[in-house]
């Protein structure tokens, strides 16, 4: 993709790209003046001022083309989550179907029926499929067709239909399993598109097709259900659902996108830039990655468009604003992991900072009244502080955007998963019914103790547990709670299944249920038809013919662990830094992709606002959690179709997704670089000293100006064993016109004052320092500027008596007294290194000396 073509469309990044070309001209403005104007001895400023130049044509080149691809990468994230997550649930639902289908063709009455061998007339057939689509409310029409294709029976919009398609009646006898059709359909009203799914019925005697069920499903519904719950109708893109020739079947927005019309698609989930209907799109499309082995009907696939002229017509996203300034240091340190491009503008912003401070270091101080290097040096200074200001600008905009996309993406995933859950169950609380209607399963309980009804009522459990391998086992009970047929007959523990019983209240709840629409479910608790493990189990009363008396009943077990880690690794694939698990509204663990976090456990740490969201809802945000900064999404149960909804079956569950931005960056690391001070000294006054100033954290330190060689950043130092305590971090190779001088050894001025220390890797800058016949180099947080102090603003620092003289000697007021710096003695430093260095080796000797006694 060209990213090119959407600049024009960024009006933050355009004025980006502005701002760099202006202080980029600058730059070489300041380099061509400094090369005319300046005395000798300045080589090192010229060199440090041809190297910002060329860094910030680079930058023209790259790093726009960054910051491009990063917003339309954010973007994509914010409009392309929902589309995976349309297709995926879409596919998930339509493999349901196949299964049904090839159910209910199997069934007794069914068959008996076409066969012209069953007790039941037409109408009495009707009333079995009016009940079977009143617990499955997925389907418009059900109907059931001879083998001319002539409608024997139907329910829902097919009613009153004489004949269905002869095509598809014909294609469904030919096939061995289900039939997928898409298309205008006789059992329509209208001849309206429908999804159908047909298989042919069997005769019960001769094994031969005696007529075609079909089962159409209520795609429009379906659909937008769907786009309700994960389109956002800002007229900024539209979500749309395409068929095997890229055709709209479809559309969120179907005023804008009408059902019909063939539109452009993406390769590969390749965000795409695509010209239709004379408007240019961002285009990313998504196939399903399939459910059990089932792709989804052949072609079809999901597809978010963004119109190009509006993709990026968004305010400012917020997400910094919310948070401390440590939190936020802490997360752009970061940068790197999450927004690459972002890291990419805190590095140049450390650079441009670094050649400024270093050019002011740099030039000898016997110079720095000369006019011509003055003057550059305040240009410098002025250009700097330009680009500073931009870069933080920058900075802090990109960060917030990729921050969005990232809460986005969370918040949708875990809406996702929870969505997922309610549609799995909502499948079982519709099962666990519909078999309860199985004639065979009456049948058994009625006979008592007759083993030959007892076997039937096992084989057909057995059928059905072979096309719904979701479920652990089904059982049949009668009015004592005794089991009397189970698909699989043994326990984990090798024991019967077949004998035991249901627990009370289980059998209490199930034999009150008042009519065949009722359904109860076990909380999730440890059950002994699961090995003892947790899970629910789906039940429904089995009455006596015609809706009488509850005979017993049959409880499902749904394979909960398995089926709820699949639903998160789904969820969650290809992302391993992600967590992601369902609790409930205590925070009670009910599954979890951190084997950390037990079943039953609480996951502690959750925000109570996130745990009472109301139903349906979700929120994200970014929160600190086990030394980690963390994305945290939070969704809620919203139910689906009548299910937990109107059906008087609650059960809320929260789904959560955390997502690790980094470890936390504690102290002096996290800390925000102090502002720039104010140091002039009055007019008429003594000339100053000038001191270079650098950051630990937020505290303030300074040399003089001239014990400064340069500054680089710490990512150049060469990482060595600290020898003893004299905390030595490593080398650091010295360079001239790029060929390498000399190396100088590198302190963690942190550990060296007491505090914890700073590691490479959390970044920072590095300060060469130069005494009598020495160098050596301090790591330090962030450079701050050059400043003159006269000896008004200087006073000695108060020493507190310890053994070791102290390596702050002096300390200075700026900001009208109200900023104090601490000045390092550097020979004293010197010194002081040099005696914890003998210490160290005079220790070493010691206990050499201990080990050979």
């Amino acid at each position: 993709m060209n990213f090119e073509e959407c600049l024009p469309h960024m009006r933050d990044v355009v004025s980006c790209e502005a701002s760099l070309r202006d202080i980029s001209l600058m730059w070489r403005l300041i380099e061509a003046t400094a090369r005319m104007t300046c005395p000798d001895g300045t080589q090192g400023l010229l060199s440090m001022l041809a190297a910002t130049r060329q860094g910030f044509e680079s930058l023209e080149r790259d790093l726009i083309a960054s910051f491009a691809r990063q917003k339309v990468a954010n973007l994509m994230v914010e409009v392309g989550t929902p589309a995976r997550h349309t297709i995926d649930a879409l596919v998930r639902n339509l493999y349901e179907r196949t299964a049904d289908v090839g159910f209910l063709a199997t069934d007794q009455v069914l068959r008996e029926f076409l066969a012209g061998t069953g007790e039941r007339d037409a109408e009495g057939v009707t009333g079995r499929l009016r009940a079977y689509r009143a617990k499955y409310t997925v389907y418009d029409a059900i109907a059931l067709l001879d083998t001319e294709g002539r409608v024997r029976a139907a329910a829902g919009s097919a009613e009153g239909f004489t004949h269905g398609d002869h095509d598809l009646v014909a294609r469904t006898l030919q096939a061995e399993g289900y039939v997928e059709s898409f298309g205008p359909s006789k059992l329509q009203p209208g001849m309206q598109p429908a999804l159908v799914y047909s298989q042919r019925v069997l005769h019960p005697s001769s094994g031969q097709p005696a007529g075609v069920l079909c089962l159409v499903f209520g795609f429009a519904t379906e659909m937008a259900g769907i786009f309700a719950s994960r389109h956002t109708r800002n007229g900024r893109a539209n979500l749309v659902v395409l068929d095997g020739e890229d055709r709209i079947i479809a559309s969120a927005e179907p005023a804008w996108m009408p059902i019909g019309l063939q539109v452009p698609v993406s390769a590969g989930e390749e965000v795409s830039l695509r010209t239709w209907s004379g408007r240019k799109y961002l285009v990313q499309t998504f196939a399903a990655e399939g459910y059990q082995g089932y792709a989804g009907p052949p072609g079809w696939k999901a597809q978010t468009m963004v119109p190009l002229d509006l993709a990026f017509d968004t305010a400012r996203a917020g997400v910094l604003d919310g948070l401390e300034e440590a939190v936020v240091d802490g997360l752009l340190s970061h940068s790197a992991g999450f927004c690459p491009p972002l890291h990419d503008i805190i590095v140049a912003a450390d650079a441009v900072r670094r050649v400024v401070w270093n050019g002011q270091v740099m030039a000898p101080a016997q110079q720095r009244d000369e006019r011509a290097l003055r003057t550059v040096l305040e240009q410098i200074t002025d250009n700097g502080s330009r680009s500073d200001a931009l870069f933080s600008r920058s900075i802090r905009e990109l960060a917030d955007t990729a921050l969005a996309a990232r809460l986005s993406s969370a918040r949708f995933t875990a809406q996702w998963l929870v969505e997922l859950l309610d549609r799995n169950l909502y499948e079982r609380a519709n099962d666990c019914r519909w078999w309860a209607l199985a004639p065979e399963l009456a049948a058994a309980l009625a006979a008592g103790s007759e083993r030959a009804r007892a076997d039937e009522a096992t084989r057909v459990l057995r059928h059905i547990n072979g096309l719904y391998t979701v479920y652990t086992r089904l059982v049949v009970y009668d009015r004592s709670g005794r089991i009397i047929a189970s698909s699989h007959s043994m326990d984990a523990h090798g024991g019967g299944v077949v004998g035991s019983r249901i627990e009370p209240d289980t059998l209490s709840a199930v034999l009150s249920l008042p009519d065949q629409q009722h359904y109860h479910v076990t909380p999730l608790r440890p059950s002994a038809l699961y090995g003892g493990q947790p899970t629910w189990v789906y039940h429904a009363a089995i009455r006596a013919p015609r809706g009488g008396e509850a005979l017993g009943g049959i409880g499902i077990v749904f394979d909960t662990a398995p089926q709820l880690e699949a639903m998160l690794r789904g969820a969650l694939a290809g992302q391993g830094d992600e967590q992601a698990a369902f609790v409930d509204r205590e925070g009670r663990v009910l599954c979890a992709s951190d084997a950390a976090l037990a079943v039953g456990g609480r996951f502690d740490g959750l925000p109570p606002d996130m745990l009472k969201l109301p139903r349906g809802q979700g929120a994200a945000r970014i929160v600190v959690r086990d030394g980690q900064y963390m994305v945290l999404g939070v969704s809620a149960s919203p139910g689906y179709r009548e299910f937990k909804l109107c059906d008087g079956y609650d059960d809320q569950v929260l789904a959560v997704t955390l997502q690790s931005l980094g470890p936390v960056r504690e102290g002096r690391a996290a800390a925000r670089r102090p502002q720039m001070l104010t140091t002039s000294r009055r007019q008429g006054s003594a000339p100053g000293q000038e001191f270079a100033t650098f950051c630990l954290g937020e505290e303030l330190f300074a040399v003089r100006a001239d014990q400064v060689v340069e500054a680089q950043p710490s990512s150049q130092v060469h990482r060595l064993p600290s020898v003893g305590s004299s905390h030595r971090v490593g080398m650091l190779a010295l360079r001239r016109d790029g060929l390498v001088t000399r190396h100088v050894s590198v302190f963690d001025l942190d550990a060296l004052l007491g505090g914890p220390g700073t590691t490479l890797s959390a970044g920072g800058q590095v300060v060469v320092l130069r005494g009598e016949n020495f160098e050596l180099g301090l790591l330090v947080s962030d450079l701050h500027g050059v400043w003159s102090f006269t000896a008004e603003q200087s006073q000695h620092a108060p020493w507190t008596g310890d053994m070791l003289p102290p390596l702050v000697t002096q300390l200075l007021t700026a900001d009208e007294g109200r900023q104090l710096i601490q000045v390092l003695d550097v020979q004293r430093l010197r010194e002081w290194l040099s005696g914890r260095a003998a210490a160290a080796r005079r220790l070493t000797l010691e206990a050499v000396d201990l080990m050979v006694e």
